[in-house]
């Protein structure tokens, strides 16, 4: 039985690709552990598929273009009970793999090196990457997902086979690496790393990375794992201060450490309310979507949500906002009819006139939003 994988995804690296292999396979020999050499090709037009073979790897296609295709493809060939991926740019060494498959014998499902921890080379790394890049994103997905991972984007980790296949990765491009670690926390895998070093690679051509473009579906892709982040936290924070400052604005103006607030701070408040209110409905829905879809586990709090929220409720909700922004814009009417259909006061119609727009934006919000929650509930 083949217990370890090496996976290396391949795009034109004949340069490299070669020793790579042979380090492969001088480790396999020494440590004794059973296991396969596997290229994962992307399409390579220098030759790079012969090379490999030659040298005693396997190699399979990757029809779809992009590194995260690459692995994925690799992942459902591999043979190994556990894989460990790396570059095939000769910037890792895998002559040293034996820490990755100790802590996978010990029961870790995800291994990830630690490039900080274990030496960075001159060179080997863009200062833009890591001074910035890396260490931002790596704080952005420690924060959102809990995780251990100081390194989020080494691309030298090990992994239980059954164990990602499971979490249903599905990236075609870089950002494949930050969505294993991501969804890996998320589903309560169990995470470690340990230390690995970085060369500068062995190419003469430019790397297949292009830092603003990755770096952006990066970070893309963090905040559509974690729509608490991008959507919950935000809009709480924007209801409870527009909320509670829109309603204290509707009975006349009022001083907050000595600044007057009125008409500017109120429509301001409005605003901050309904935006703040329709981030909370697209995290709901976004949640609801995710989980159906597989992207999230179903938590115990969205379990609760599932079982408060339904579209009879929210069209109730609804209705009542929006009977009370009717209510309000008869009040605005008959102000303006007490006027003699005249000019009026701003100060006094933009109050009703706030609560009426605030009402009925609410309302039809709160409706909307039931019906979508309804429709993407719908199971077939």
């Amino acid at each position: 039985m083949v217990e370890l994988t090496i996976l290396m995804p391949s795009l034109n690296e004949a340069e490299t690709i070669g020793i790579c292999v042979r380090k492969a396979k001088s480790f396999l020999e020494r440590s004794g552990v059973s296991g396969e050499v596997l290229i994962a090709d992307n399409g390579s037009t220098d030759g790079s598929q012969d090379i490999a073979r030659e040298l005693g790897a396997r190699v399979v296609h990757a029809e779809q273009r992009g590194y995260g295709a690459a692995l994925i493809t690799g992942i459902n060939a591999a043979e190994g009970r556990f894989i460990i991926m790396g570059d095939s740019d000769d910037s890792y060494d895998f002559e040293f793999l034996m820490p990755f498959v100790e802590e996978l014998r010990r029961g870790t499902d995800l291994v990830m090196g630690n490039r900080f921890a274990g030496g960075i080379a001159a060179d080997a790394m863009p200062a833009l990457h890591r001074y910035l890049g890396n260490p931002v994103l790596s704080f952005v997905g420690r924060t959102f997902f809990n995780t251990p991972v100081r390194d989020f984007h080494c691309g030298l980790r090990g992994f239980s086979r059954e164990s990602v296949l499971g979490l249903g990765l599905i990236s075609p491009g870089m950002e494949f690496a930050s969505e294993m670690v991501a969804k890996a926390s998320l589903f309560g895998l169990r995470i470690t790393e340990v230390p690995t070093t970085l060369k500068p690679d062995g190419r003469t051509r430019p790397p297949h990375l292009r830092s603003w473009r990755d770096g952006w579906r990066h970070l893309k892709l963090l905040l559509s794992y974690a729509p608490h982040w991008l959507f919950l936290y935000p809009g709480i924070v924007m209801v409870a201060v527009g909320a509670p400052l829109f309603l204290a604005l509707l009975t006349g103006p009022i001083s907050i450490f000595g600044a007057r607030l009125d008409i500017a701070a109120l429509i301001l408040a409005m605003a901050l309310a309904i935006t703040g209110s329709q981030m909370v409905y697209f995290y709901a829905l976004a949640r609801l979507h995710a989980v159906r879809q597989g992207i999230l586990p179903a938590t115990p709090g969205f379990r609760r949500l599932e079982s408060e929220v339904n579209v009879d409720r929210a069209c109730a909700v609804g209705a009542v906002m929006m009977f009370t922004g009717i209510i309000a814009a008869f009040t605005a009417v008959g102000y303006w009819l007490g006027a003699g259909l005249g000019d009026l006061d701003p100060s006094v119609i933009i109050r009703p006139a706030a609560l009426s727009v605030a009402g009925l934006a609410l309302g039809a919000q709160t409706i909307t939003s039931g019906f979508l929650w309804g429709i993407l509930d719908t199971r077939r």
